[in-house]
């Protein structure tokens, strides 16, 4: 699809991705790389005392599977691509945790899509991170991407 195709997709939903495990053992990893040991995330016995009755991912960790969520997505990719890069963001809200063992996906709605400059489009997508059998989702951003074509 051309660049040009995808913005005309303006505030339509774009994409969903596949379901994925956030497994314990996910959470212990992301927790030894990043140094956040903090009891809610790696000790379960401990977390099984709080309201949420077992421990959960990290926000971060989430938040840190869009990349993943988006390869495993029947999201459009614009022909010709060369190279996309992360861009920033402009809003994030942790709405509700994931527990360990739950499975997540993401659901796209593309905001904006313009050239920056020639072959250089941004664009900028809300994504809401599901948790599968919950009525609330794990999170909602807004984020901003640019590719190269």
């Amino acid at each position: 699809m051309t660049p040009q195709e995808i913005a005309q997709k303006t505030g339509e939903q774009i994409g969903t991705s596949e379901w994925v495990e956030i497994s314990q053992e996910r959470i212990n990893q992301f927790a030894e790389a990043t140094g956040d040991h903090q009891f809610i995330h790696v000790n379960e016995e401990a977390a099984k005392m709080t309201p949420f009755g077992g421990t959960i991912a990290h926000g971060f960790l989430t938040l840190s599977m869009i990349p993943y969520l988006s390869q495993n997505s029947d999201l459009p990719r614009p022909d010709g691509i060369k190279m996309g890069i992360n861009y920033g963001g402009n809003k994030t809200r942790f709405i509700n945790p994931v527990k360990s063992g739950k499975r997540i996906r993401g659901i796209w709605k593309l905001v904006e899509m313009v050239e920056k400059k020639p072959g250089q489009w941004q664009q900028t997508v809300e994504i809401t991170i599901e948790i599968e059998g919950e009525e609330k989702p794990a999170l909602i951003c807004e984020w901003i991407t640019q590719f190269f074509v």
